[in-house]
């Protein structure tokens, strides 16, 4: 679960990590109303005028402004609430839709009253799953794209791995700050800025926590200005005040409503539809889908219960995308009876109607040969299968 910057900041905030102190705003008004507030609070002359998306690059699509006086606060308000803002990491990049900005953070000027005396650099902590150990990534190089930097300054990248049994270590947390050329004040500030982001990072259970750019000013305290943060979803039951920071308008609606009925989906660009039970039975699907020269249009795992409810509701969901252009449902009966797996398909069949795409069912395990029979004697327009390689061969057929 993705968070968005200013639900960032203030976790940060709980764990003594520094933040760019700001007010969430939805209309210029507010927005007007917000940068008062902060006036008094902070003494901040400026303002920044950040979009609130689960997307970074914001700033290259217009969605980060400077404003030097209220009148310029509302009408940079006015321009980015509503507007529907191109960034490379929203949904088709630059060319595609964009994201609809429905709420915009009101942040002080941090880099007052000198902002070349300021540096910029770049903090992550995210878990190395090759090594099975978390990582801090840094470099001095903060407010550029990380990706770049790796690609052609790669000695300007560090990383530091932490051994998930003892913890970020002290020398760790100072050998960050030395390495960012750090010295004094801004030494040892890094190092407690460090060791109460880790301490944030593994309290709330987060698979990516990015500080970029994380700021030293002019009075060497270390900030972060900006913040992306991605939470654990199967440890939110742990962090019921976290999991209410969800907010659904930035997520697919298909995969809002899926999660809604228990299932697992995520929507792909591909024209075959996945109907599956298990993640890595899931996986392999799509394996061979792409092997029949289809690409999966999402990814589906309906769980141990596909009765005739849930494979319905699994259907609905599949053709709410219009890029699909067959179906396969690919069962293993262990804890379903592939019979019942079949039943299930068939009724949802029936009472959903006009099926247009073509459905290619292929049911291994318990009862697959009762399962077999329920399907080819149903009378609908649906094709079975036994081996893997038979369902990839009518996919393929059915895309002809």
């Amino acid at each position: 679960m993705n968070l968005h910057e200013y639900q960032g900041k203030e976790l940060l905030a709980k764990f003594g990590v520094p933040i760019q102190r700001g007010k969430i705003a939805t209309s210029a008004s507010g927005a007007v109303k917000a940068f008062k507030e902060l006036q008094k609070e902070t003494g901040t002359k400026w303002a920044v005028i950040k979009a609130q998306i689960h997307a970074g690059g914001r700033g290259k699509g217009g969605g980060v402004k400077i404003a030097k006086s209220q009148k310029e606060v509302k009408q940079h308000a006015g321009n980015i609430i509503g507007m529907m803002l191109k960034t490379p990491q929203t949904p088709g990049g630059l060319d595609g839709p964009g994201k609809l900005v429905r709420k915009i953070l009101i942040a002080e000027d941090a880099y007052a009253p000198d902002f070349d005396a300021c540096k910029e650099f770049y903090v992550s902590i995210l878990m190395d799953r090759q090594r099975k150990q978390n990582v801090i990534i840094y470099s001095t190089e903060g407010g550029m794209d990380i990706e770049h930097v790796a690609e052609t300054t790669p000695h300007l990248v560090h990383k530091e791995y932490i051994d998930p049994t003892l913890g970020l270590q002290s020398f760790q947390a100072r050998k960050v700050a030395f390495n960012l050329g750090l010295s004094g004040t801004a030494f040892k500030n890094m190092t407690k800025f460090i060791a109460n982001l880790y301490k944030a990072f593994v309290q709330s259970d987060a698979s990516l926590f990015e500080i970029n750019p994380c700021l030293k000013d002019v009075k060497d305290n270390i900030i972060a200005v900006d913040c992306k943060v991605s939470l654990d979803d199967n440890a939110l039951f742990r962090h019921p005040d976290l999991a209410a920071m969800r907010d659904t308008d930035e997520e697919d609606p298909t995969e809002v409503e899926a999660k809604a009925v228990g299932l697992n989906y995520v929507q792909l660009d591909g024209n075959v539809g996945c109907m599956v039970n298990g993640a890595g039975l899931a996986m392999a699907t799509m394996d061979i889908i792409k092997l029949s020269g289809g690409e999966p249009a999402n990814f589906l795992d309906v769980g141990g219960t596909a009765d005739a409810a849930r494979v319905e509701q699994a259907f609905r969901i599949i053709l709410k995308d219009p890029k699909v252009k067959a179906i396969l449902i690919n069962i293993f009966g262990g804890i379903v009876r592939c019979d019942r797996v079949a039943n299930g398909v068939v009724d949802a069949y029936k009472n959903m109607g006009n099926i247009k795409v073509p459905i290619i069912v292929r049911l291994q395990g318990t009862n697959a040969d009762i399962a077999k029979k329920i399907i080819d004697e149903s009378g609908l327009e649906v094709k079975s299968a036994i081996l893997l390689k038979d369902a990839a061969a009518a996919v393929k057929k059915a895309l002809k």
